[in-house]
């Protein structure tokens, strides 16, 4: 698979997170980063190229990065009303 092709994979991803992020569903947006589009071209790649050993060793570094994903929603979920995205973002936080 070329470089190019892979870049507009990438691109793709990014265009459709963007649009998501916009609609009424925006909620889906953070849902397709975890969409194994990028770990199927990963896994494709090392298992063409390398050893079956070294897709193993691979696919149980992919299980283990799950956690810090995890501590990393975790953490901006309860920080996110204290702190802020980026200097000229400002969070609105809906009250009921």
């Amino acid at each position: 698979m070329g470089i190019l092709v892979k870049a507009l994979i990438g691109a793709l991803v990014v265009v459709l997170i963007g649009l998501l992020a916009k609609t009424r569903n925006y909620y889906i947006a953070g849902l397709v980063p975890l969409f194994p589009t990028f770990a199927l071209i990963a896994h494709y790649i090392v298992g063409s190229e390398r050893s079956i050993a070294a897709l193993k060793t691979t696919l149980i570094f992919g299980m283990w990065a799950v956690l810090p994903y995890l501590v990393y929603l975790i953490s901006l979920y309860f920080l996110i009303n204290s702190l802020r995205l980026s200097p000229h973002v400002r969070v609105v936080v809906a009250s009921n």
